[in-house]
């Protein structure tokens, strides 16, 4: 009976482990979902696809930040592996470097919200936060 309960209790452990595992893959995956369609909106801006809307620039910004804010945090050791995950290994093993990049991001986006004013100041400083996706994404995503 014994044997039972605790063998219960390991399978539930697990099961636990690998929800939470997978919870923090998905949450990670859907921030970054919410980062790339702000990008799409003031990428477009940056092209001259789409008017200048300091609104939306200003959304863009406050979301990179508050992901910025929450991201290095759903990389626990237990999330290397899992289903669809573009995460590289080169994240658990340059934790410094991933973390300090992603601080990076999150700085360049607070100057630009309080910088950008106006088209002239978006298209100076825009470009400086979006330099920041591509250097962590070289590094640190499995592209394709």
């Amino acid at each position: 009976m014994m044997r039972g309960v605790f063998v219960a209790g390991a399978l539930a452990l697990g099961v636990t482990a690998a929800v939470a595992q997978a919870n923090v893959i998905e949450q990670r995956q859907n921030l970054m979902k919410q980062n790339g369609a702000a990008t799409r909106t003031v990428s477009g801006m940056l092209r001259g696809q789409t008017p200048f809307d300091l609104a939306q620039v200003q959304g863009a910004l406050r979301n990179y930040i508050e992901v910025g804010r929450v991201y290095p945090s759903l990389f626990p050791d237990n999330s290397k592996e899992g289903n669809n995950t573009k995460a590289l290994p080169a994240i658990w093993e340059n934790k410094a470097d991933f973390n300090a990049l992603n601080a990076k991001f999150v700085q360049d986006s607070q100057t630009a919200l309080t910088t950008i004013k106006d088209e002239a100041t978006f298209k100076t400083e825009m470009p400086k936060v979006l330099q920041n996706c591509g250097g962590c994404h070289q590094k640190y995503q499995r592209q394709g």
